[in-house]
């Protein structure tokens, strides 16, 4: 779709759907929000990151992964050299679920269209799925992150790979071998290697959702 857009265009095109994502209430997060969370970064992006749903300083600074997560996913980004503005950040869900729990398949349903337009729009190379939620979501598998993560997929011509979310590492302190901390080293390490080996204008050849590549 965007191929085909002018800059001038695809601005718009992102400003029409943020307006539509800020005034949505398609679902009943929308009764209990404070903010949105659109998500944010570089929208012409060859690396996107998506976890579950907006927190509590998020939901009140409206801004994705600001809390003690989005700082150690920052750190994580950073110790490869990958800068936080350089890529974009966004959830399954634009509103927080109450108490943080998991969201309902209908309200990740009734925000799919926001991801799906966000993705088009930003055409990336590679997507990395922090935890359960928008790995078994965009994948539509009932594997859990243990088993996935640090695995290759290829998901409508993008290389997916599915990584602990940073708010669990938070809990497991320990960085011994195979420990959530080393085994997230390694699989950050392999997003910087396979961002490096493709070419700037690369794509995949399409093919089945959820497919693993292992590559």
């Amino acid at each position: 779709m965007n191929a085909f857009l002018s800059s001038a265009n695809k601005e718009e095109a992102w400003t029409a759907l943020e307006e539509k994502v800020k005034s949505c209430t398609r679902c009943g997060l929308s009764a209990s929000r404070k903010s949105v969370v659109f998500g944010q970064g570089n929208k012409n992006s060859r690396l996107v990151l998506i976890g579950e749903g907006p927190g509590a300083e998020e939901d009140e600074q409206g801004i994705a992964f600001v809390g003690k997560a989005g700082r150690l996913l920052t750190q994580i980004l950073s110790s490869v050299g990958i800068q936080r503005e350089d890529v974009f950040i966004m959830n399954i869900v634009k509103c927080r679920p109450p108490g943080n729990r998991v969201p309902s398949p209908d309200e990740m349903m009734a925000c799919s269209p926001f991801l799906e337009a966000q993705l088009a729009l930003i055409r990336p190379e590679i997507v990395v799925c922090l935890g359960n939620t928008p790995t078994r979501w965009l994948l539509r598998t009932s594997e859990g992150i243990t088993a996935l993560r640090g695995r290759w997929f290829q998901w409508r011509g993008i290389f997916l790979i599915p990584m602990f979310h940073p708010s669990y590492l938070l809990r497991n302190e320990s960085r011994k071998k195979g420990s959530p901390k080393e085994l997230t080293w390694r699989d950050i390490n392999s997003v910087k290697e396979k961002l490096d080996g493709l070419k700037k204008d690369f794509r995949p050849t399409p093919g089945a959702e959820g497919k693993n590549t292992d590559a």
